[in-house]
């Protein structure tokens, strides 16, 4: 059994906080148990609380989108959670104390994942790892490194699905992702949107330099 597996069954028994006696289940997180990067949100919705996966409401199907664009999948490589893993009432914010009783399980999980690279989708998330002051509309696009772990922070695609004008600059975000999985990672990444460039000192002379591959 994979180490990630059996914490899983180890989580889904929690009661560290009172948000298991109101959710239908624990929803631990889902992905590429290799993955080098990982997407963390805040918490389950009703549609992920129904079927304990995350992001497979409406947000989830942008999110899908958002890493089909970026040559991620949560099925090949890239893995999904979130920083609390029951659904608080009525999707609202988790309260401090329930973050705190949920911060060991998602430090247990990055143990185990050590990915090189975490996008954080909105407020939550963000202020989970860089301060309650940070605000995802001042801090989007700014890298920090956080034992090892390479932080994005950028906007939670339910925020996009409600103020769509904030996509362009998600998508701005997301390519410093993938430069940076370039960088860190895999140098050939693909990305049907953000083309991978060919420099000019790999072309013989003369030759005519191509935009992308």
């Amino acid at each position: 059994m994979h180490p990630l597996e059996a914490l899983e069954m180890q989580v889904s028994q929690c009661r560290r906080c009172d948000l298991r006696d109101q959710a239908h289940g624990v929803v631990f997180g889902e992905g590429a148990l290799d993955s080098h990067i990982v997407f963390c949100g805040e918490g389950p919705g009703a549609e992920e609380d129904r079927l304990l996966r995350p992001f497979v409401g409406a947000a989830g199907h942008l999110l899908d989108k958002m890493l089909d664009a970026m040559g991620f999948s949560r099925g090949k490589n890239a893995y999904i959670l979130n920083v609390v893993k029951c659904r608080p009432p009525g999707n609202r914010v988790p309260l401090p104390q329930e973050l705190a009783a949920c911060r060991p399980h998602l430090a247990a999980q990055l143990s185990i994942l050590s990915p090189r690279i975490m996008v954080l989708l909105g407020s939550t998330a963000i202020q989970s790892f860089l301060g309650p002051q940070a605000r995802v509309t001042r801090v989007h696009g700014q890298w920090t490194e956080h034992q090892g772990i390479w932080l994005m922070p950028t906007y939670h695609p339910a925020a996009l699905l409600r103020n769509p004008s904030w996509k362009v600059e998600a998508w701005s975000d997301l390519k410093k992702v993938i430069d940076k999985y370039r960088e860190l990672v895999d140098p050939d990444h693909f990305s049907t949107h953000y083309p991978l460039k060919i420099s000019d000192k790999n072309l013989p002379p003369g030759t005519i330099k191509p935009q992308c591959r």
